[in-house]
């Protein structure tokens, strides 16, 4: 009995770990065009499996490090969650987030754009 656990227990040892699924952004509105200055908007981000927004959090980074918390909610598709944009002038912004994927895992990371003079 013993002789058969310890070959369950090398077969275990040597199989490869599970690979674990992350929410990982495949595209989003920024990659079409970035908000215009002075104006209010919505940034659609679109995952590769659904996101819980009540969840997550996305941070609206500006100059000098500043956070602000923006509001999210589920798109029309799974895995789009929309974000809302305060208006914002010319400069180098990030979208911080932290989001809650539908299978339990946390996804992290930062996306950068650009808002320019029209």
């Amino acid at each position: 009995m013993r002789a058969l656990f310890l070959v369950f227990l090398m077969a275990f040892a040597i199989l490869p770990p599970a690979v674990q699924a992350h929410a990982v952004v495949v595209r989003s509105s920024l990659d079409q065009q970035a908000p215009a200055p002075g104006q209010a908007t919505e940034v659609h981000l679109f995952f590769n499996s659904d996101v819980e927004p009540l969840l997550s959090i996305v941070y609206l980074v500006s100059a000098g490090d500043r956070k602000q918390s923006l509001e999210l909610r589920h798109g029309a598709r799974p895995g789009e969650l929309i974000v809302a944009l305060p208006p914002l002038a010319p400069g180098e912004y990030a979208l911080q987030y932290k989001v809650f994927a539908a299978d339990g895992h946390i996804t992290e990371d930062v996306l950068k754009f650009t808002v320019t003079e029209e």
